[in-house]
């Protein structure tokens, strides 16, 4: 059994249900709807065909449904292609044209009133730089051409020098969470993530549309403002996503590696979610292996301690969206085989009374010691809000994790994180012989046999469905 976990972009090439089988059974665990392509109709059906799949296969692959954001583009320029050339000047306007080499047209209203003359302007991934030479204020911008090349329509543009004033969701943006919210999608990824206040705000518009709704928040860390904030944003948020598309044109490339650790390692110590995206397999969306480099980047991203590894292009567009994800598992699972990934040092809880989850923080640290000393096969959770599964996973143990809940929703959610392998239960019997019960599932379908040492955690009485307070070593029969 993995434990890192590998999210899937759905896209024309892997939409269908069957695509989608062969995906999950090849080992994706989240499927990525990407807002920015795409409508509602297309999405209501993508939705359909990952539920059907998971039924058929008895799986409970996640739904991460992924807001566009404020994403800058250039419009549409003559011929889909015009030439610009350094040393050349060019007018960026906020009134909509047909682009040309003398004036292009930006999707950006405040554009002429946020930059200022010397911030670079990079489109197209940072193919082509502009620098600013000065604005009207209103809405134009003269910039001459530093590097550049051909512009086709419709391009991303990057502005790593400038304080963008949009708010973090669009009116795009709002529509595609209502429609996401209503669907009951496990993740929603908010895209250009610049404070922990962008994370509040979509908290509290999920809060609003329905109290009852348990969707989690993934923050997709592509900005240099991001960074400055990251504390404050990993402690609000759910999970984080090193998206390191626009991250790495944002900031300077060789400071993307590191950055990624360091998130890394903070999310491991808070016990959230980490994804690193973009990019991981790019070879493959024609070919049918990966670049050594790529295989190494997966593998690195595996050793870092990721939750999650990322398929885009890969699996949306690509030529065999299902070999991409084998060719994935294997070096994950290769990978998974060295000891070095488990057992992460985390330091004990701190005693404190007034902390409400201290007790269950000792029990799962308690818990994942234990496991090491023992060598336990498996430590087994009863959870109804996930909260164990979270911190167990964050300890990283050797020892498989087994979640049961009667929770069905968490189910899904739960794919996305780290080791945790999630079983429907909900049988209202006493704690002694629910644990009994599970010990008996998991000796019949094979995750544990006799002569195991397995640890479990519950919740004392069970029926009041509280925080974790017990751990228990027992031997499987």
């Amino acid at each position: 059994m993995k434990r890192t976990k590998i999210v899937v972009t759905l896209g024309p090439a892997s939409s269908s249900a069957e695509v989608i089988e062969g995906m999950i059974l090849a080992g994706a665990n989240v499927c990525r709807i990407n807002f920015s392509h795409g409508s509602h109709e297309n999405v209501l059906e993508q939705i359909k065909n990952i539920r059907a799949a998971n039924k058929k296969l008895g799986a409970h692959a996640a739904i991460l449904a992924d807001l566009q954001g404020p994403k800058l583009r250039i419009g549409v320029v003559e011929n889909n292609g015009i030439e610009l050339v350094a040393g050349k000047e060019i007018i960026i306007t906020t009134v909509e044209c047909v682009g040309t080499v003398e004036r292009v047209y930006i999707t950006y209203p405040q554009f002429p009133k946020d930059v200022k003359a010397g911030e670079n302007i990079l489109i197209d991934d940072g193919k082509l730089l502009l620098t600013v030479l000065e604005t009207n204020g209103k809405d134009e911008v003269k910039a001459v051409i530093s590097h550049g090349g051909i512009l086709s329509s419709k391009k991303g543009v990057n502005l790593p020098n400038t304080k963008i004033s949009l708010p973090c969701l669009t009116t795009k943006d709002l529509e595609d969470l209502n429609f996401a919210l209503i669907q009951n999608v496990d993740w929603v990824g908010l895209s250009f993530v610049r404070s922990a206040a962008d994370i509040i705000e979509l908290k509290y518009l999920i809060q609003k549309f329905d109290h009852n709704v348990r969707t989690k928040v993934v923050a997709k860390i592509e900005k240099p403002e991001a960074i400055l904030d990251i504390d404050n944003i990993i402690k609000e948020t759910d999970a984080i996503m090193v998206a390191r598309g626009d991250l790495g044109v944002e900031v300077p490339m060789q400071e993307v590696p590191v950055i990624q650790k360091m998130l890394v390692r903070k999310c491991l110590e808070e016990s959230k979610p980490v994804i690193i995206a973009t990019q991981m397999m790019e070879s493959m969306i024609t070919n049918i292996s990966p670049s050594r480099a790529e295989v190494n980047d997966v593998a690195n991203s595996v050793m870092d301690g990721a939750d999650a590894v990322m398929l885009s292009a890969e699996t949306s567009v690509g030529n065999h969206p299902a070999k991409v994800v084998e060719a994935m598992t294997k070096i994950i699972e290769h990978v998974e085989k060295q000891s070095l990934i488990y057992n992460r040092d985390n330091a004990a809880p701190e005693v404190n009374i007034h902390n409400d989850r201290f007790i269950s923080d000792s029990i799962c640290y308690t818990a994942a010691k234990m496991a090491q000393r023992t060598k336990a096969a498996a430590i087994i959770t009863m959870t109804h809000s996930g909260y164990t599964a979270f911190k167990l996973a964050s300890h990283r143990p050797k020892a498989d994790i087994f979640v049961f809940t009667d929770n069905y929703h968490i189910l899904t959610t739960l794919s996305l994180v780290w080791g945790v392998k999630g079983f429907y239960y909900d049988k209202d019997i006493s704690t002694d012989h629910t644990i009994a019960d599970i010990k008996f599932i998991l000796k019949k379908t094979g995750f544990v046999q006799s002569k195991d040492f397995i640890i479990n955690i519950a919740s004392v009485p069970l029926s009041e469905k509280g925080r974790s307070n017990m751990v228990k070593l027992s031997v499987v029969e």
